[in-house]
């Protein structure tokens, strides 16, 4: 990537971030004089620079997820120390955000340990303003994605919890469960070595292409239903977690990514194109029967 794309990029996560925390701030509490979810936002942009400088002198990706994984559980605990009150809710968002934080960094950063490196990085570790843009991106993700339950924690409304905050977390779980259980099933499938040149198409992911990113797609829009009912004027922009995680996962760093990979690998054999062609790339369905198929 250019030196002047990557320039952009950076300043245009920047301004969004920038953006959004002016709306989220909205109706939220104070720490030190500023508002506390700005606060947690210039936290998480700080932690991704700093750590991009050892990465950048040594151009090394190893920490990049687990940098990213530690940034949500930082900015979460932040706000949850830095809040006067702590409510159900509260806990519960805080508690959802960092343990999927906790699952997701541990799970990237041994894929990456194992492998050794990550492809994603490559080329872009070796481009100062390239992977200086990576890493500011990251930041924005993680204030994008945490907005609605950093809203609802740095609110200074409260409400009971109720039936909308108890549907959320139902929603949250099953969407955990399954990125829990299509991750470990695609790695016990890549550690038989007799499916070193197969795709996976067993499991969850006879259901979906992607079960994972549905999975993490799904969790987010529980966070988001949680965070609701103490959310007024300008923080309801924080809905732009979960639609911020569906665009991102299906049409820039996830989906588009991995199919441009597997077409090259399998993109000839018969087995993967029929997999295409009868399984839905994001949303789980039941496989249909082999006699469906040849009808």
């Amino acid at each position: 990537m250019k030196t002047k794309q990557s320039i952009i990029a950076i300043v245009a996560s920047l301004c969004t971030a920038f953006l959004v925390v002016i709306a989220c701030s909205d109706n939220g509490l104070n720490a030190s004089g500023i508002k506390l979810f700005a606060l947690c936002s210039i936290i998480a942009f700080l932690i991704q620079w700093i750590c991009f400088i050892p990465s950048w002198l040594f151009h090394s990706e190893k920490f990049f997820d687990l940098v990213g994984s530690a940034t949500y559980l930082t900015i979460t605990i932040v706000a949850l120390i830095a809040v006067p009150e702590i409510d159900t809710r509260s806990v519960l968002l805080g508690l959802m955000v960092c343990t999927w934080g906790l699952r997701l960094g541990a799970f990237l950063f041994a894929r990456v340990k194992a492998v050794g490196h990550d492809v994603r990085f490559d080329l872009m570790k070796y481009n100062f303003t390239w992977f200086l843009m990576t890493w500011t991106i990251q930041g924005l993700w993680v204030v994008l994605t945490t907005s609605a339950a950093l809203s609802a924690i740095t609110s200074s409304s409260q409400k009971s919890f109720g039936w909308i905050g108890t549907i959320g977390v139902i929603i949250w779980l099953l969407g955990f469960i399954i990125e829990i259980v299509s991750d470990e099933q695609k790695r016990k499938f890549r550690l038989n070595t007799e499916n070193q040149n197969s795709f996976i198409n067993s499991g969850l992911w006879a259901w979906s292409q992607h079960p994972n990113y549905f999975g993490e797609i799904l969790l987010w829009i529980g966070v988001s239903i949680v965070a609701l009912p103490v959310l007024s004027g300008w923080q309801y922009v924080s809905f732009i977690s979960p639609i911020f995680v569906f665009v991102l996962l299906t049409k820039i760093s996830g989906v588009p990514m991995l199919n441009s990979a597997a077409k090259k690998r399998w993109g000839n054999d018969p087995e993967f194109q029929k997999y295409k062609e009868s399984t839905p790339v994001l949303f789980l369905r039941p496989p249909r029967r082999q006699s469906s198929l040849n009808s």
